[in-house]
């Protein structure tokens, strides 16, 4: 049984189409952010998500011919196919009993369908280099000269880099069909390459992650006879234990998909991922004015512009190096967009250096404001913070719409933020509060709303004589 040896080419001119199946496709996604990603499953597939036991995971069912959409969902970070799933697996008693009953599993599973969904997805991605055409043949001055190569190659190329271009000169996609065939002749009698990987938790296992991994894989190496590989696989197999929770899949993307916007990196750059949920608390509508006033890299405005292109965004920061890199990354877009053929003039989004404590902004003119407030955890100070939260607050509330603006906002010190926001209670109300994990640290996004208070008839707008200025200096090192 050797259903993953081929390369199934999907829709090519002269092959017959496949006849759609239903499969479960499982997605992790940011911490706390499954319910979001599970709303815009339902929103652009029409599929029911369930969220998972194990946090941060949620299944859907889909037929395979909507299998294009999936890769356009924003709010995951990583995809794969379900080849089983197990709600309550009964594991033996002892080590060796568990890791036998693994074993003995890999040979009973449905593999069929999903193998061919690796297929299609495969195919798919084959297309997209295709279309890029010569759009990246000249090597970017921090990426590698080869990486075109490895991206026309096969599946071993990274899904990020393979989304970063949209179409190009047809002329190229006759040459790079033959060079596909000739590859795929090339491979076809070849065995694949595969590793599994696994993911536990729960303290009631009596074998640790690396065992179940390694006799697992073990027979399915046996079951398949496919060849080992921990570093240049074709097929990764996941196996996922949450507690009794079992599932079994094959992934569907390489690497994850939270750095599809951004080329330009700060120490502390935001998952574009979690960036997109928090721009879905925030619920856009079309002609909104959308500010993030501590933008870092501008992993926020990036995600909402590119997605919600009826609304307009402005990204600012205090340091200039911030601002820099912001503007590289929006000049990135841009010029994929030129790159696939758009005559877009551009994108609704402007950045510039500011003062967060004093926005060059009229009173009540903004309709939404997300950010990411600096942690003062890996760097800066959260004594400073107890200067800058409230400053920020009392700024963010003075250019905000009165009863109809609202903000979202994601930080680490919780305890600061709680106070800072207690201190301006007459003009921001919260809504709720998502928790989640930021690079293994505990942070809270916070949704608030802003009262139907006039800027200036409250005692929060008087400012205290702070340093409101410099806390804001030293605290924002953390985001540059």
């Amino acid at each position: 049984m050797n259903e993953g040896s081929g390369t199934v080419e999907y829709a090519q001119e002269g092959e017959e189409v496949p006849q759609p199946f239903s499969v479960t496709v499982g997605a992790t996604v940011p911490t706390g952010f499954e319910h979001t990603a599970a709303e815009e499953v339902h929103e652009k597939i029409g599929a029911v998500a369930r969220v998972s036991k194990d946090r941060g995971r949620i299944y859907f069912e889909i037929s395979t011919d909507n299998l294009p959409k999936v890769h356009h969902l924003k709010s995951v970070d990583n995809l794969f196919v379900v080849v089983e799933y197990f709600d309550s697996y009964e594991f033996k008693g002892t080590k060796e009993e568990a890791l036998l009953d693994l074993q003995q599993l890999a040979s009973t599973l449905p593999w069929t369908n999903a193998l061919e969904v690796w297929k299609l997805n495969n195919s798919l991605k084959k297309k997209r280099s295709r279309r890029r055409g010569p759009a990246n043949s000249k090597p970017k001055p921090s990426g590698d000269s080869s990486e075109p190569e490895k991206l026309q190659a096969g599946s071993d190329a990274p899904q990020e880099k393979e989304e970063q271009g949209d179409a190009c000169p047809e002329q190229e996609t006759s040459l790079q069909g033959e060079q596909d065939l000739e590859s795929q002749e090339q491979t076809e009698n070849k065995p694949l390459k595969f590793r599994v990987t696994c993911n536990r938790a729960g303290d009631k296992h009596s074998f640790t992650s690396n065992d179940a991994a390694r006799d697992f894989g073990g027979a399915v190496q046996e079951f398949f006879q496919w060849k080992a590989d921990m570093t240049k696989f074709d097929v990764e197999v996941l196996l996922n234990i949450h507690n009794n929770e079992v599932v079994i899949g094959i992934a569907l993307t390489e690497e994850s998909l939270h750095r599809r916007n951004i080329t330009h990196f700060g120490p502390t750059t935001l998952r574009s991922t979690l960036a997109y949920g928090m721009l879905r608390l925030c619920k856009p509508q079309t002609s909104d004015v959308i500010v993030d006033p501590m933008c870092g890299t501008g992993a926020i405005p990036l995600e909402g512009v590119i997605e919600w292109s009826n609304s307009f965004f402005l990204s600012g920061d205090n340091h200039d190096m911030a601002v820099s890199r912001t503007v590289n990354n929006i000049n990135h877009i841009v010029k994929r967009r030129q790159d696939g053929g758009s005559t877009s003039p551009g994108l609704r989004i402007d950045t510039a250096q500011w003062d967060l404590c004093r926005l060059p902004m009229r009173t009540s003119s903004v309709d939404i404001i997300t950010t990411d407030m600096p942690f003062g955890k890996r760097m800066g100070s959260k004594k400073k913070n107890w200067d800058l939260y409230p400053s920020c607050l009392r700024e963010m509330a003075r250019v905000c719409r009165p009863g109809t603006g609202r903000a979202v906002i994601l930080t680490q010190d919780k305890k600061c933020f709680q106070k800072a926001l207690f201190r301006m209670g007459g003009l921001w109300k919260k809504s709720h509060t998502v928790w989640v994990n930021v690079g293994g640290l505990h942070a809270g996004v916070f949704v608030l709303r802003r009262t139907g208070a006039i800027f200036g008839t409250t005692p929060e707008d008087e400012r205290e004589p702070r340093k409101a200025a410099e806390s804001q200096e030293e605290g924002m090192q953390e985001k540059v």
